[in-house]
Formats: C-alpha cells, sequence, structure tokens
C-alpha cells in the first residue's frame, strides 16, 4: 500500500468518528484538499526516508488550507512546486473559511518549519531525499467560536477513538517509508509516536514546536532545533 492509499483509508476511517461539544466543526483536508495533499504524497514521498518529522494535526492557515503539512501557503507553492484546487468542508466555521491556495494568512509554524528546511537543505530535492513530513492527525477541530481545540483536548472516548486509528496510520507509514528516526514537532507528536511505534522500531526525537503560541519558539526557534537536531545527528551546524 502507497502513501496515497494509506491516506484515503484514513480519510475514510476518521470520518466515521463523531465529536461532541465544544467542537462543532471539524475540517478534513485529506478529502476537500486531496489534490494537492496527494500532489504532495506522490512528488515527495517516493522511496525510503532516513528522518520522518511527524507534527501534530494541521493548522487552521497551514495543512487546513493546503493539505500539506505545515503548509504555508508560499512555502508551499515556492519551496516545495505544490498547487492544487481546493474545495471547501461542509459544514465550513463561518470564521475559518477555507480558502485554498488564496488565503492570504500565513501560517507562522509552516513559515518557521519550512524556512528552516529550506535553510539547511538549500532546495526540496535534496531536502526530500531522505527526509519527509507527515501529520499524526489529519483533522482539525473547532469550537463554536472559531477556537483551534488539539486532539489532546478532546474526551477521552474521542481521544482514544481517533488516536488508535492515528496510531495505526503512522505504523503503516513508518513502515512503508521505513526511517531511522521519527522526529515529533512538538511533545505531543513525540508522545504519540512513542506510543504507536514503541520500542522496537525506529529512534524517536523531537524539536521544539515552532507555533508562535509557544513562548519558547519565539525566542532563538532556528538555533534551538539545529541543537536538538545536531544531537540526533541530522544536518548538524547546517542551519540558523
Amino acid at each position: 500500500m502507497d502513501l496515497v492509499r494509506l491516506s484515503r483509508k484514513l480519510c475514510r476511517d476518521v470520518e466515521r468518528l463523531t465529536f461532541a461539544s465544544p467542537v462543532t466543526h471539524v475540517y478534513n483536508p485529506l478529502r476537500y484538499a486531496r489534490a494537492p495533499h496527494e500532489s504532495y504524497l506522490q512528488r515527495w514521498g517516493a522511496g525510503r526516508k532516513r528522518v520522518i518529522f511527524l507534527g501534530m494535526n494541521p493548522g487552521p492557515y497551514g495543512m487546513a488550507q493546503t493539505g500539506v503539512p505545515f503548509g504555508e501557503i508560499h512555502h508551499v507553492r515556492e519551496f516545495l512546486g505544490i498547487e492544487g484546487p481546493v474545495s471547501r468542508p461542509v459544514p465550513e466555521h463561518p470564521k475559518r473559511p477555507i480558502e485554498g491556495f488564496a488565503c492570504t494568512r500565513s501560517e507562522v509554524s509552516g513559515k518557521r518549519l519550512w524556512s528552516y528546511f529550506q535553510s539547511a537543505y538549500g532546495d526540496a530535492e535534496t531536502f526530500f531525499r531522505e527526509c519527509f513530513v507527515v501529520n499524526y492527525c489529519p483533522l482539525a477541530f473547532m469550537e463554536a467560536s472559531g477556537r483551534n481545540r488539539t486532539p489532546d483536548k478532546l474526551p477521552e472516548a474521542e481521544r482514544q477513538a481517533l488516536f488508535a486509528l492515528c496510531d495505526d496510520a503512522l505504523r503503516r507509514v513508518v513502515a512503508l517509508l521505513e526511517p531511522e528516526l521519527v522526529v515529533g514537532v512538538g511533545g505531543f507528536a513525540e508522545r504519540r509516536a512513542l506510543a504507536a511505534l514503541g520500542g522496537g522500531g525506529p529512534r524517536i526525537g523531537t524539536i521544539l514546536h515552532p507555533s508562535p503560541a509557544n513562548p519558547s519558539a519565539n525566542r532563538g526557534w532556528a538555533e534551538a532545533v539545529a541543537l536538538s537536531l545536531g544531537k540526533l545527528g541530522v544536518f548538524p551546524g547546517r542551519a540558523g
């Protein structure tokens, strides 16, 4: 099973789940942003990867708009060379419209992450020769106010059902790409990698999450990530 078929299976599986208040809207970009998402998988996901970078779930101005993990629009278009039609989720939250590649907002986390990889590797071909970026959970959750609710804040029963599907999907991706190392982008992703993959799979590490909501990420994030990746043996000292 290749990455596209894995993605389509996960898309169908998570759409069978239900989520109660305070979640009022659930976005699944594997469905409505399928074209650019699968372009990303097909163009950059082929072959064995030494390192997988694992994010949490779609950001409102990143993957929720483009279908690409940490998919800040400028970098998806210019660095990754990905663009494609994006429809709208149903129902759509009035405060969280999906505009696809016409969205003018920038996803800070994605801008920081892809800017770093561009600085470290120079071009996408070199980066993806040994690395890949995926999200653990494909869904974005919103409350009535439009506030984002992260997967770890879901009620336990909903969380367990979702995590079982996402754990299985992650194991299948790892079996396909055969990485030596899985790097959680933030503590949540690291914990889920440990839970899903256990001690018998690839090494698991972490880097600081680039979200501006994380105070530590607003003070020398790139330098902190370079240090962490250097300790893990990933392009040490090449980016700043």
